[in-house]
């Protein structure tokens, strides 16, 4: 590489230290360098201090020319040239050069440099948010090792000493979180397993496709809620096993479906009922007088054939309307 660099200064300076630049970073790169040792050669080679700006993985480091590490709080001179991390991202290394135009070695330096800050967030950050597919499939399957689960729990930037959640979609899709706030939780119907160590993240799994049953889309034809979290299900989860998608549904699903079939507003008005702490807390919730939800429960009792208005027939009402939910295909 030193005779090729050689050659090529000869014939073009800037090609010659081009090659030097490249050079340089795949010995930083081979020696596993930290990230302030890449920024530092960043701005030793130009000659300009090189700052790091990664928000989303907090990272941030500003080298002067000279080597020293001088960190500062003012935002980047658009002016300046930079580099992404990743194809079409937003910049996040910058060469303090006050010139408008970057010459062909600062190019360079900016390019590799990017590349190999890269592959050091990659490895000792992970990326953000945990949305890998291959490594959160790894990390929940319960016939993986365990080693590979951990080693793909790192690669999505897990801390493996936190506990975490896993989430279920209705489109098949999963993901992981942490386990402290339902913050950035994405939308649509989902089912929330339980905060348990990384480790254990498939039994977590297993929980949120349960609780992912027990969820509805809250529209008129559908009521209920978007979101189920698998440890407020409590010995209701228990019904998961007793009703099998696409099967032929329980009795008093039928009678639901029928009655639904007669009247619009049927299904929302069962699900207020169910839902809610008394008659007028659910007149509420659908916004119509209490003397209309009461015609209204008395044209479903004669539907339903059981009254919905007593304590067992609640109960009744309940189960009835989440074993709907269950039955789905």
């Amino acid at each position: 590489m030193k005779e090729l660099a050689g050659r090529l200064t000869a014939l073009d300076p800037d090609a010659g230290a081009a090659v030097q630049v490249i050079a340089y970073f795949d010995r930083l790169v081979e020696s596993r360098a930290g990230l302030e040792a890449l920024v530092r050669g960043a701005a030793v080679l130009s000659g300009v201090p090189a700052r790091l700006a990664d928000t989303e993985r907090r990272a941030r480091v500003r080298v002067e020319a000279d080597g020293m590490r001088r960190d500062s709080d003012l935002p980047p001179d658009p002016a300046w040239p930079f580099a992404a991390l990743t194809p079409g991202g937003a910049p996040a290394l910058w060469l303090e050069r006050p010139e408008a135009a970057p010459s062909v070695v600062d190019a360079v330096i900016l390019e590799r440099a990017a590349g190999a800050v890269r592959r050091v967030l990659d490895r000792t950050r992970g990326r953000a948010p945990v949305d890998d597919p291959a490594l959160v499939e790894t990390v929940l399957d319960a016939t993986a090792p365990e080693p590979a689960r951990l080693h793909a729990a790192r690669g999505l930037g897990l801390d493996i000493g936190a506990p975490a959640r896993a989430l279920a979609r209705r489109d098949g899709q999963s993901r992981i979180v942490p386990a402290h706030s339902d913050a950035g939780l994405p939308a649509g119907r989902l089912g929330v397993g339980p905060a348990v160590p990384v480790p254990d993240l498939p039994r977590s799994w297993d929980a949120a496709r349960i609780a992912l049953r027990f969820t509805a889309d809250g529209t008129a034809q559908d009521p209920g809620p978007l979101v189920v979290h698998a440890d407020e299900l409590g010995g209701v989860a228990l019904l998961a096993d007793l009703v099998t998608p696409g099967a032929e549904p329980p009795p008093d699903v039928h009678a639901v479906e029928a009655a639904a079939t007669t009247a619009p507003w049927l299904l929302a008005t069962l699900h207020a009922v169910a839902s809610t702490a008394s008659l007028r807390a659910a007149a509420a919730e659908i916004n119509v007088h209490h003397s209309t939800l009461q015609d209204r429960l008395t044209h479903a009792e004669h539907l339903l054939g059981w009254p919905v208005r007593t304590p067992q027939g609640r109960l009744r009402l309940q189960l009835a309307l989440t074993m709907r939910h269950l039955a789905r295909p």
